[in-house]
């Protein structure tokens, strides 16, 4: 039998989301921001080994979104990225304690269901585990196997962090969707080619027509 998966996502206050993508998307930026954690979360939730998403956020113009499309949203504690992460893996272990734990960026915005199931299949192998962005930097996606320590250790060069952690890098051709997080309009315009979930394209409509 697969493992099952917990997948926490957090989502900041929208005052502080995607501030590096201000000057691009002006008035736009809260609706942008709100858009691409709906495509994030909607494609986990309609992954085949996803369990339950849950979304750790502050913010209650994030909270209703998202608990709309079917998450469970959690408070965040609101000291950190990380701390946030804990909260919603303890709450998953609360709920499922046989379930796998991860946590996933929430600007992921092509992510397709099928390239993270195919993450998540390979990251069941190891105790912990994670998927570096597609800068080879940072980190889109941390798990660990069923009643493991949750360590997630995001922020800044967190590759580098994870790996001296401890956690297997996944090294996986075929899941660009999972890598390719947003946070400049250049991340945003890459994206664009692996084809955007239908809440971040409508935004997008509105700020490039015919891109």
């Amino acid at each position: 039998m697969s493992i099952r998966w917990s997948l926490v996502i957090p989502v900041k206050t929208l005052v502080a989301a995607k501030t590096r993508l201000a000057a691009a998307t002006g008035p736009h930026r809260t609706r942008l921001a709100v858009a691409v954690a709906s495509d994030t979360v909607a494609a986990a939730l309609s992954c085949a080994r996803v369990a339950r998403v849950i979304v750790v956020t502050a913010d209650p113009a994030a909270a209703g979104p998202l608990g709309a499309l079917g998450a469970e949203v959690v408070p965040d504690p609101d000291r950190g990225l990380n701390t946030a992460l804990r909260t919603g893996a303890a709450h998953a272990v609360r709920v499922a304690p046989d379930d796998a734990v991860g946590a996933l960026q929430a600007d992921l915005p092509a992510l397709r269901s099928s390239e993270l199931g195919t993450a998540l299949e390979a990251a069941a192998e190891f105790d912990q585990s994670f998927v570096p962005d597609a800068l080879d930097v940072g980190t889109t996606f941390y798990g660990v196997r069923p009643r493991m320590p949750f360590t997630p250790r995001f922020g800044g060069e967190s590759r580098a962090k994870h790996l001296a952690g401890g956690a297997k890098e996944l090294c996986l051709t075929g899941i660009d969707s999972v890598r390719r997080d947003v946070d400049t309009p250049d991340d945003l315009r890459a994206a664009i080619p692996l084809g955007l979930g239908r809440h971040t394209a409508a935004v997008v409509a509105e700020l490039w027509p015919g891109s």
